[in-house]
């Protein structure tokens, strides 16, 4: 017996499948990288959302440093240093009193830095002599006595603005106002 093989004509290979899984592996490459991409902004994104939310709550520190600055102050018709105005500052379109933060005093909490002002909520020329017209006031109501049916004329508690600014990582900047009463 005798081993023959047997030899058949094959058709020319052409390269099609090859060119089809190329274009398939390029396809999945751009799929994975843009995937990729999506995950990283979205880290970033929840970076940049907690780097902001710590700021907010740092800010806190540097509301209640400036309130006792302000519950101390002796003459409140007088500048004090670079951290408090007599009258109300002037703001920009934000509200932010136009003023240069970098000169305020400055407080580190961790990686965050406050700084604060405080202005009292008057308009006009210092000292103030019609405070009723002049300034922000808080009507603290009275309680009238069963006795005296006369209402008392209401005592007055000035209102001040204190403006928070925080700088922190990441050029994250937080500003923060609240208005507060010393009566």
């Amino acid at each position: 017996m005798q081993n023959r093989k047997r030899w058949t004509a094959r058709a020319p290979q052409r390269g099609v499948t090859m060119v089809v899984v190329l274009i398939l592996l390029t396809v999945m490459l751009l799929g994975g990288m843009a995937l990729a991409r999506m995950t990283e902004v979205g880290t970033l994104a929840a970076g940049n959302a907690s780097f902001r939310e710590s700021a907010m709550q740092v800010s806190e520190v540097g509301v209640n440093t400036a309130f006792a600055a302000m519950q101390a102050l002796t003459n409140e018709n007088a500048d004090v240093g670079n951290w408090y105005r007599a009258t109300q500052l002037a703001q920009d379109a934000d509200g932010v009193p136009t003023i240069d933060f970098d000169l305020a005093p400055a407080v580190t909490v961790g990686a965050y830095t406050l700084n604060y002002v405080v202005d009292r909520v008057c308009t006009g020329a210092m000292p103030v002599t019609e405070p009723l017209r002049q300034c922000l006031l808080k009507q603290i109501p009275q309680i009238e006595s069963a006795s005296n049916r006369e209402r008392p004329d209401p005592p007055t508690a000035r209102q001040f603005r204190i403006t928070v600014r925080v700088t922190g990582p990441k050029g994250t900047g937080t500003w923060v106002q609240a208005l507060a009463t010393k009566g």
